[in-house]
């Protein structure tokens, strides 16, 4: 196998995002969309000329054109589709956050297990080249031991109760929104589970979470972590050390990151990439699959689980 042939649940924003990179990673290529609207499907097959539409999901589960399936419909569907395609015998990338809670990750572990399928998480972020090299550093011990971790991430929602940001039944809210990319990169860098958190939170006039700042203590540093529907915040995140510090701008999408000690910087990276930066993750799958691995070494299971601890902990505090 050279080429992984994809799928596409869902053709909403970030699928878009994911086909304009396909091409990039130069072992993969889009076979077919699905939609729940058959016309939805089409427009979006025509758009990038891909080769099949499928009105609704079951019949791409079942197209045997397609190795792989990626999972772009909103989380509190990913347990479902994601089972079907495992099911199926697909190998499935599924959008962040993997799923809305602990219990069910692990629901979806179990199956992946049980139909011995490939199953990751769509955590980009973690792939991006300035993202590993800021780990690079840290791991050469370039800002020293860490002291504090400090990241996060929000854009302003215009509070709509129906809509699905902000609609409870369809598990909305900043944190798994948005919240998950900070709880990541924190998770990257902590490599370890806090030994307790603190929260403070606002909530839009539905009850649910809007505004969310947690503290994250672990035995020998804190790290600290913002989420919000309310205002756009900085989006850094920063690796501070004795030594030194990493700042990284827009760290979510990150194209670069710099080492400073002190008031000077004394090194940068910048990856100067002419892509969204989804073919990183995307050509990591399609190199798992031609391997034959049965999960990916850069994200596995055990750290979408761990995502999905921390964020229950987080709500447990509201």
């Amino acid at each position: 196998m050279t080429d992984i042939r994809w799928g596409i649940v869902g053709a909403g924003r970030i699928a878009h995002t994911f086909v304009q990179d396909m091409p990039a990673t130069g072992n993969g290529i889009v076979e077919a969309v699905a939609a729940r609207s058959g016309a939805a499907a089409r427009a979006f097959a025509d758009q990038y000329e891909i080769g099949t539409a499928h009105e609704g999901y079951e019949s791409l589960y079942a197209n045997p054109s397609v190795d792989t399936i990626y999972i772009a419909t909103p989380h509190s569907l990913h347990l479902q589709h994601a089972s079907d395609a495992l099911r199926a015998g697909k190998a499935v990338l599924c959008e962040k956050p993997i799923t809305i809670n602990a219990g069910e990750c692990r629901q979806l572990i179990d199956i992946a297990e049980e139909t011995g399928g490939y199953l990751m998480e769509a955590m980009w972020t973690w792939f991006l080249p300035a993202i590993r090299k800021a780990k690079k550093w840290v791991d050469a011990g370039r800002i020293g031991r860490i002291v504090q971790i400090q990241s996060d991430f929000g854009y302003p929602q215009i509070y709509n109760a129906d809509k699905r940001e902000y609609d409870a039944k369809l598990a909305g809210g900043c944190l798994l929104e948005m919240g998950v990319y900070p709880v990541a990169l924190t998770a990257l860098f902590a490599k370890a589970d806090p030994q307790d958190i603190s929260v403070v939170s606002r909530h839009a006039p539905n009850g649910v979470e809007d505004d969310v700042i947690a503290t994250f203590n672990y035995p020998d540093f804190v790290a600290t972590i913002g989420t919000s529907f309310r205002a756009k915040l900085r989006n850094w995140a920063y690796v501070i050390g004795e030594k030194g510090y990493i700042a990284i701008p827009d760290f979510w999408r990150a194209t670069e990151c710099q080492l400073w000690e002190l008031d000077d910087m004394v090194d940068r990276f910048e990856d100067a990439r002419s892509t969204n930066g989804f073919d990183y993750e995307i050509k990591a799958v399609n190199n798992d699959l031609i391997a034959g691995r049965a999960q990916s070494a850069m994200i596995p299971l055990s750290a979408s689980l761990q995502f999905q601890h921390h964020m229950d902990l987080i709500r447990s505090k509201f």
